[in-house]
């Protein structure tokens, strides 16, 4: 039984290309890697020293990839100062490289640049200043073009995100030929989908591979026939993945043409001979039975065959990415490297499979009734798959219930699998479309066609007898005639314009499919617009343990904004109550300037005694240092260049004396740029 496809127009081609794109976006969180991030530093970025120091030191939250030329130490003149020989200084689970500094360097602040390549092939830079004795101006000019961006950056994510959907598109539509529907395999429509995904995935593997210097490096265009850049990319261990991807796409090729090829022969003898044993039980005529069996045995195995090289084929391929991305590295990679492959797998067989569904039902005259409802049951079963490594891969990246939600990744990933959760919703109501359409697509769908059919027969011969008659009054005939021969295509044309629809119209169940696989189409489109921020959003994991480590500086950081405080304070002797006000400016690592003013509670001021001010940075066991200001004016004292080491979450305490035995010391935390 079959069951036939109605001519949908245009309108379905463009669904489909939004459907794979969204779900596509949608599955790369998966497979899509988190950046590395940098965790620490010595010296620290703004901290001021009153001695040089020997070397520079950076600490990352996974391994990356590093050269001599990588880390780079400039004076305020903008001459480098390091020596420019990269010192790999890891050790178990810490991630640390260094260079050494020339000796001598004077006063004043000095930047550090540096660019690195993630375990997860994006390349990530930053800079950060520390000062020995006291800031000073600098000439440094850093690049403003983000690591991987510009056109260079634009066109590798193009290459990337069309290598994953060329795989799918491969992956998928060979294994629904072979496991849904082997016909299919003879089916024009469907062929094509493979080998232009095929195509896809060669053609952006190259790219990729030409980019991968440029990306990594100068961000220049020109840069991607740099034989010497192509050959450090080869040495790489995602250059060396590009490559065996490329070979395993030479085994594809011979893969596509075995099946497309001699197995599509032998599913067009094994239906010459069901044929002929049909005609050969009507008494009509017999068959060779012991050719056919033979023939039908040579199709089994040619067809175990291709699964079980099929499935290394893809397996390998996926394994491209997984072993040179971010599944092989950090946390149990172990684990999440064959994690990784099986949910590219299984992401392929779902929209791979998904596509080609489409396709046939849109292009192809006829797709076996079977072949719907063993896709309905390969795509369940990847969708469980991909809901378990999905699961796993997001514990990964997250960590902690802390992370999940106390992060902007967390909460992002919170609201994805609330999308994911609608999509899988809607998916069920398409099944139960694709369920119903295959039980009532092979009898109704059937006589509605015929009916369709014998009308259309029906009004092309009216129209025919029509040109006919006018053929015989008129000179000279209709047939030389091109004007008459041009009318009487449009009619026909019109005529099967109108039994298509007539058909599609008729069949409630196709409609239904098509619009529950249209609401799947916008639920992903949001969700593939969520994606794709959580995809360049650092990880829960990484930024609590950069916050741990002290290392990103940026939650305590509070650029060029003066600390301006003010606290109440009692002695407990006469006139001992009242207020103090301090402030600090800039608020920032280095020379400060402070200012403290005591009033009585009628905002008068009070000369106290004595007082004294002292800052602690408990997080790097720094201090209490102690500040004795110099008296301004009654109630108003001040110190100048005041130095504070290091940014962070500093104690201020300050201690008022009214007499000779009554003080009092109040203290608040400020963060310090």
């Amino acid at each position: 039984m079959t069951i036939t496809a109605p001519r949908f127009g245009t309108a379905p081609l463009l669904r489909l290309l939004l459907i794979t794109a969204a779900l596509l976006g949608t599955v790369l969180a998966g497979t899509a890697s988190a950046h590395a991030a940098l965790t620490g530093s010595n010296p620290k970025d703004g901290a001021v020293l009153a001695t040089a120091p020997k070397d520079v030191t950076l600490t990352f939250s996974e391994q990356v990839a590093l050269g001599n030329d990588s880390i780079r130490v400039l004076d305020p003149k903008s001459k480098r100062v390091d020596t420019g020989e990269l010192n790999n200084l890891c050790s178990g689970n810490i991630i640390k490289y260094g260079v050494t500094l020339h000796a001598g360097l004077l006063e004043g602040t000095y930047t550090v640049a540096w660019q690195a390549v993630s375990a997860d092939s994006h390349p990530i830079a930053g800079a950060f200043t520390f000062s020995i004795g006291a800031p000073s101006k600098t000439a440094v000019e850093l690049p403003k073009q983000e690591a991987g961006g510009g056109l260079v950056g634009t066109l590798y994510g193009i290459a990337r995100y069309a290598a994953y959907a060329g795989f799918v598109v491969l992956v998928g539509g060979a294994a629904f030929v072979l496991a849904c529907w082997p016909r299919g395999a003879n089916a024009r429509p469907v062929q094509r989908l493979v080998v232009q995904g095929w195509v896809t995935l060669t053609a952006a593997t190259l790219a990729m591979l030409l980019l991968r210097n440029p990306y990594t490096g100068s961000g220049e265009v020109g840069d991607a026939f740099d034989l010497a850049g192509l050959q450090a990319v080869l040495a790489t261990k995602t250059g060396a993945a590009l490559v065996s991807r490329l070979l395993l796409l030479g085994a594809a090729a011979l893969f596509i043409a075995v099946l497309f090829g001699a197995y599509a022969k032998r599913i067009t003898d094994a239906d010459a001979d069901a044929d002929a044993d049909a005609e050969s039980d009507a008494g009509t005529t017999t068959g060779a039975g012991g050719d056919a069996q033979e023939r039908a045995k040579e199709q089994k195995d040619l067809s175990f065959g291709l699964a079980i090289g099929g499935t290394v084929v893809a397996t390998g391929i996926a394994a491209t990415w997984a072993l040179s991305e971010h599944a092989s590295t950090g946390i149990q990679p172990g684990v999440a490297m064959p994690v990784d492959v099986l949910h590219l797998l299984a992401v392929a067989a779902w929209l791979g499979g998904l596509v080609a569904l489409l396709v046939a039902l849109h292009r192809t005259p006829a797709i076996d009734r079977s072949a719907v409802l063993r896709f309905s049951r390969v795509a369940f079963w990847s969708v469980v798959v991909l809901a378990a490594t999905g699961l796993y891969q997001s514990w990964r990246q997250v960590g902690s219930w802390s992370a999940l939600t106390g992060t902007s990744y967390g909460r992002l990933l919170l609201l994805k699998i609330g999308l994911v959760g609608v999509l899988v919703g809607v998916a069920w109501i398409s099944r139960r479309w694709t369920a119903r359409l295959s039980e009532t697509g092979t009898d109704a769908h059937a006589d509605t066609e015929a009916e369709a059919e014998a009308e259309a027969i029906a009004d092309t011969e009216a129209v025919g007898d029509a040109g006919a008659g006018a053929a015989t009054t008129d000179a000279p005939q209709a047939s030389d005639d091109p004007v008459r021969a041009a009318q009487l295509a449009r009619q026909q044309a019109a005529v099967a314009t109108a039994k298509r629809k007539r058909i599609k119209d008729a069949d409630p169940e196709r409609a239904g499919l098509r619009r529950s696989v249209l609401t799947e189409a916008g639920v992903a489109v949001v969700l593939l617009a969520v994606t794709t921020v959580l995809t360049s959003t650092e990880p829960g994991r990484t930024e609590e343990q950069a916050a741990r480590a002290g290392g990103s500086q940026a939650s305590t950081a509070v650029p060029d904004r003066p600390v301006d405080i003010t606290l109440p304070f009692d002695t407990g002797g006469t006139d001992g109550k009242g207020t103090a006000r301090l402030t600090l400016s800039p608020g920032r690592s280095g020379a400060n300037e402070l200012h403290l003013w005591v009033n009585r509670p009628n905002g008068r001021p009070l000369d106290a005694p004595e007082v004294k001010v002292a800052f602690t940075l408990t997080a790097e066991k720094i201090g209490p240092l102690p500040v004795v200001p110099d008296r301004v004016a009654t109630g108003h004292w001040s110190a100048s260049n005041l130095q504070i080491p290091l940014p962070g979450e500093w104690r201020v305490q300050i201690t008022v004396r009214t007499s000779d035995i009554d003080q009092s010391t109040v203290e608040k935390n400020v963060k310090v740029g």
